[in-house]
């Protein structure tokens, strides 16, 4: 444990607790701020994390500690602050906090990839699965597209799953009767309830369920065998995803890894490309 990461072991103490959404929200925020958060006082993370006060007093007793003061001091001992580019720096603008937000994003999944062993489970499960459901709505949707747009390169059968509705359930069961054995999805912020119904329906119909969600604590993660989590950036009006499409692009090489024809198929295509004069060079 005391090799890994400030935001790891942060992740350890969360780990197989019962949360309220409101303490997952504040968890989330800590996890994604582990090198300021032994610093805190409770009202600045409540703040960070959009909640009252007295919710992270609760989300502190909840945890075993006797109060906030006591969760800190434990912070300090087990999470210690790393420096943060950028953190508390006036010298940046917005735009460039933004990006360096993303930067931090990109630090903390280079660290959860130092265990390889999640992606190469995924890669097996997502190489096995004939065919292979992409799920991704709303906010997601264009993570699914893209990974569906990679995968169908060398993967024989995906079917990306990027619109809601009644007839969702019926695509996954579809994908369910033509063999599939696994199904990817990407989860992100806000969470659209048609996606934790869709994870519960293909857990039902006995898919293996892997996900890509911004936070260990989404919720999508009841309903997922594997769940790797990726952060987005808050740091303008909507939401960034340079670290959930990453890693969708991370699984992806998992996948070719197990597909013993992915090379030749990707000559093909690129054959077929050069024939047809799709690109320019």
């Amino acid at each position: 444990m005391s090799g890994s990461s400030p935001a790891a072991r942060l992740q350890q103490l969360f780990e197989g607790r019962r949360l309220t959404p409101t303490q997952r929200r504040i968890a989330h925020s800590m996890v994604r701020r582990a090198g300021d958060v032994p610093f805190l006082s409770s009202v600045e993370l409540a703040e960070l994390a959009g909640v009252s006060q007295p919710s992270v007093t609760r989300f502190a007793v909840a945890l075993g500690f006797d109060g906030y003061p006591a969760l800190r001091k434990h912070l300090r001992e087990v999470a210690p602050a790393e420096p943060v580019p950028g953190c508390g720096d006036d010298a940046y603008n917005e735009y460039q906090q933004a990006v360096l937000g993303e930067i931090e994003n990109l630090r903390h999944l280079a660290e959860l990839l130092a265990d390889p062993g999640p992606v190469e489970r995924a890669g097996k499960l997502l190489a096995a699965s004939r065919p292979l459901p992409v799920l991704g709505l709303r906010a997601a949707s264009s993570q699914a597209r893209g990974f569906g747009y990679f995968a169908a390169k060398v993967h024989p059968d995906v079917r990306v799953l990027d619109e809601g509705g009644s007839i969702l359930h019926d695509r996954i069961h579809a994908a369910r009767r033509a063999g599939a054995t696994a199904l990817i999805c990407f989860a992100l912020p806000r969470h659209p309830k048609e996606v934790v119904d869709a994870l519960a329906y293909a857990q039902e119909q006995g898919l293996t369920v892997v996900a890509v969600a911004d936070s260990a604590f989404a919720p999508v993660a009841k309903y997922s065998d594997l769940l790797i989590p990726a952060a987005v950036g808050t740091g303008l009006a909507f939401d960034t995803a340079c670290a959930p499409m990453l890693l969708g692009r991370v699984l992806l090489e998992a996948m070719c890894d197990d597909l013993p024809d992915a090379q030749a198929r990707l000559e093909e295509f690129d054959a077929r490309a050069v024939a047809r004069g799709l690109f320019v060079e």
